[in-house]
């Protein structure tokens, strides 16, 4: 699936939808490798502890394909090395509602929570050189002196 955003630079997402595990959990492993570049986000997730990190590291992985397969099919020049994590959300699914034994006969509700897992990668865009090679805080000191 290929969004195309307003510059007409291509997005490709991948989903796990329906995850056992709450969407805060799994936002704690989605903000390691929001921004990074696919390697490193993939490095990243190779070593985090988390249950869920295996799971987002295949989510990335399906999301790294699908760049690929769909540039072909499309015909874009698409440089697999320039590809960053643009976005990575844990959405809340459906909610299970269980219930677990209480003193006195009792019984206490509570819900185990589901996770959709949505990651979106794009190219980085390629800066353009800037003009004259002076950046605006060399200016700023330079009028202060």
């Amino acid at each position: 699936m290929a969004v195309e955003t307003k510059q007409s630079q291509p997005e490709y997402r991948a989903e796990a939808r329906f995850q056992r595990v709450s969407p805060q959990k799994a936002r704690l492993v989605l903000n390691l490798v929001k921004g990074l570049s696919v390697a490193d986000a993939l490095n990243t997730l190779a070593f985090t502890k988390k249950r869920i990190a295996p799971v987002v590291h295949k989510v990335l992985t399906s999301a790294l394909d699908n760049a690929k397969y769909l540039s072909d099919e499309r015909g874009l020049d698409l440089d697999v090395d320039n590809l960053f994590v643009k976005t990575a959300l844990a959405n809340e699914g459906p909610r299970m509602k269980r219930i677990r034994p209480a003193p006195m006969g009792r019984a206490f509700r509570y819900q185990r929570r589901l996770t959709h897992i949505i990651v979106t990668v794009a190219e980085r865009p390629v800066d353009e050189p800037k003009a004259a090679g002076k950046s605006k805080a060399a200016k700023k000191v330079k009028t202060a002196a």
